[in-house]
């Protein structure tokens, strides 16, 4: 590892870490925005899917011009995007506000999210497991974070307050990668090959079955993770407090996994061990449904995360094994925004199932996932 690559490797970890910590503070505030802002969960759920779902349609032309342009000309302006959404948040007074932050934020993180981990790829060819695994724990950094700040911001401030640190550090983030990069910035041809992108993504059996089963993954996601403070609370009888921070067992179990997890993957079969992680997490959410007693639901909460957090640089990593070198961005970009947009969706459904009908229902939706998931990368791995 070069110092070089192993600045970059720092610098764009920790601004996923930061944009992450924003990110997630949404998730054990939510309960407090929802009866400020007067919603429902429905509403809330809509809010978060939009919030995904701009994420989610930016993710392809941002991997694309990065293979076109250079990585630098994407991870920046994402980065400035961010702070300023981030900006907006703590601004946010209403419905209407709250949903143009989210939109915002939601675009920053896909002008960042694609270049920032082809960066990696480029730099970390024969550890490019391990490389995705330590920047994918900045989720988790971001998660432990938020958890502990959402409690105070709870306790001593109102759940506006600490969005404006993380615009803060976002924007110092900003300039440290700009004066660390090599790369100037370079703005070449807007057109974007899609048809071959996605003829390249669905070309085998085994690729189709892929992408199939990271999109369940990628569902059960975004509805777990934007609602199980509230599920915490309102189904469990946790206190508001004692839901954030068991919120961060998630993080915790992820900070730890996922390098772990990347690092297999470089050496095994990265779908065997995928296979393993989403069949351990379906075990766990089914007991989490089940189980009332506090020690039963923290230990429940932690396999599930145990399980669960493993597929995150595995697909990634995935996914760049089979892409050409001169189009890594866009296949990874493509492949990505077809799993946000089902991860967009996690929370609607959720919202949705648990107004009208219960959380245990929802998230017994979300282990037959996880089961379907598990199969199809088995077969694939065969």
């Amino acid at each position: 590892m070069t110092a070089y690559a192993r600045r970059m490797l720092y610098t764009v970890s920790l601004g996923w870490a930061l944009l992450q910590t924003g990110r997630f503070l949404l998730s054990p505030l939510l309960p407090t925005i929802i009866r400020d802002l007067g919603i429902t969960e429905a509403t809330a759920g809509i809010a978060l899917a939009i919030f995904q779902g701009s994420y989610a349609l930016v993710q392809y032309p941002s991997g694309e011009y990065s293979d076109r342009w250079n990585r630098t000309t994407l991870i920046v302006p994402g980065l400035v995007v961010l702070a300023v959404g981030f900006a907006l948040f703590g601004l946010a007074r209403g419905i209407v506000l709250f949903v143009v932050a989210s939109t915002i934020v939601g675009v920053g993180k896909g002008l960042f999210a694609i270049p920032s981990r082809a960066l990696l790829s480029d730099l970390f060819t024969a550890n490019r497991g391990r490389a995705l695994g330590i920047y994918a724990a900045g989720t988790d950094i971001g998660g432990l974070v938020s958890s502990g700040v959402a409690v105070l911001a709870l306790t001593y401030f109102t759940w506006r307050t600490p969005f404006f640190p993380v615009a803060v550090a976002l924007a110092v983030v900003t300039v440290a990668y700009a004066a660390a990069t090599r790369e100037g910035y370079h703005v070449g041809g807007a057109s974007l090959d899609l048809r071959g992108t996605v003829g390249r993504l669905v070309q085998s059996t085994q690729q189709r079955r892929t992408l199939v089963a990271f999109t369940l993954f990628y569902f059960m996601v975004g509805g777990f993770i934007n609602f199980a403070p509230t599920y915490l609370a309102q189904v469990k009888g946790f206190s508001e407090s004692l839901a954030g921070l068991s919120f961060g067992i998630v993080f915790a179990v992820g900070f730890a996994i996922k390098p772990v997890a990347g690092t297999l993957g470089d050496r095994f079969s990265r779908r065997g061990i995928a296979v393993a992680g989403l069949l351990v997490a379906a075990a766990a959410l089914t007991g989490l449904i089940f189980v009332s007693a506090n020690l039963a639901i923290w230990v429940a909460i932690g396999v599930l995360a145990l399980g669960y957090k493993t597929g995150f640089p595995l697909a990634d990593a995935i996914i760049i094994d089979g892409a050409p070198d001169d189009g890594m961005g866009a296949d990874l970009g493509a492949a990505r925004a077809l799993f946000l947009s089902a991860n967009a969706l996690g929370p609607a459904y959720v919202g949705v199932v648990a107004t009208y009908a219960s959380y245990g229902l929802a998230f017994a939706g979300f282990v037959a996932c996880l089961v379907v998931a598990a199969a199809l990368l088995a077969v694939s791995d065969a």
